[in-house]
């Protein structure tokens, strides 16, 4: 099995997705990755709490048909890389989105699932609406006491999804977000994800929260706590970005002292020598 996994990525499954399913397999196949996770966008933070985007709903997943489509290329592909159907499940505090993220497990059993924070106070941090009248401090240790809160979801897991996503497209003139600016509430948080014994992701799409999320700084905290398990994201919502800077966040974790990479696999956990 090759070496170069990228586990996180989007296809047009997802509303924001740009390549269809096929094309985004065939890609990795191309590049030559051995486990390539797809996990499309499950929003029900959004319909629980009525989040909207730019005044509009965001269309759904369709669950059925993305499975069904991931279950067939997964068979189609499996003699040349390990296709994994996984999920990303955008987490709430509300129940009625719990619910809904458990009968998803239920019924299509995804191979693994990122649990990510995208909605704070009804608003999704990736828009300026979340940031009106707060200092960037307010913005990002409200989005951060989330992100802790998100560790404790009562659905099964694997990754904690890309902590610094408030960071990416914050309207502030320093976006980014360091260990030292909440460093006891980042203690909690990274203690928190050692504990559940769950994957740190390291997503390569930091956009303006740095070359990738979280930052070297928040990565060597969490070495210094313990913490082994981290998984690779490209974050690709189209075939051009997938194992995107993976060469980059690579030499990062080397430098921190990593020597594996984490891939979730149906339970099951398959530690990639770096």
């Amino acid at each position: 099995m090759s070496m170069i996994t990228d586990v996180h990525t989007h296809s047009s499954f997802s509303a924001d997705g740009k390549t269809p399913l096929c094309d985004m397999v065939a890609r990795a196949e191309a590049l030559g990755v051995g486990y390539f996770g797809v996990s499309e966008h499950f929003d029900y933070d959004y319909l629980a709490d009525g989040v909207l985007c730019e005044g509009k709903q965001v269309p759904m997943t369709d669950a059925a048909a993305y499975f069904a489509a991931a279950r067939t290329l997964q068979r189609g592909h499996a003699d040349k890389l390990r296709l994994l159907a996984g999920a990303e499940f955008g987490y709430t505090p509300n129940e009625k989105a719990h619910t809904m993220y458990e009968a998803l497990i239920r019924t299509y059993a995804p191979d693994f699932v990122v649990n990510s924070v995208h909605t704070v106070d009804g608003a999704d941090v990736w828009f300026g609406e979340y940031f009106t009248g707060k200092t960037k401090r307010q913005a990002y240790r409200g989005y951060l006491l989330r992100v802790l809160e998100s560790l404790s979801a009562p659905y099964a897991y694997d990754i904690v999804g890309h902590i610094g996503y408030v960071a990416r497209n914050a309207p502030y003139e320093d976006r980014l977000l360091r260990y030292e600016d909440e460093a006891a509430l980042f203690d909690e948080i990274l203690g928190g994800v050692i504990a559940r014994q769950k994957i740190l992701e390291v997503n390569s799409s930091g956009r303006g929260a740095g070359d990738f999320i979280p930052n070297p700084d928040l990565l060597a905290r969490y070495f210094a706590m313990g913490g082994r398990l981290v998984s690779f994201a490209s974050d690709a919502h189209d075939a051009a970005r997938i194992c995107d800077k993976r060469g980059d966040v690579v030499a990062a974790l080397r430098a921190v002292g990593f020597t594996h990479i984490c891939v979730p696999d149906c339970g099951k956990r398959h530690m990639v020598a770096l």
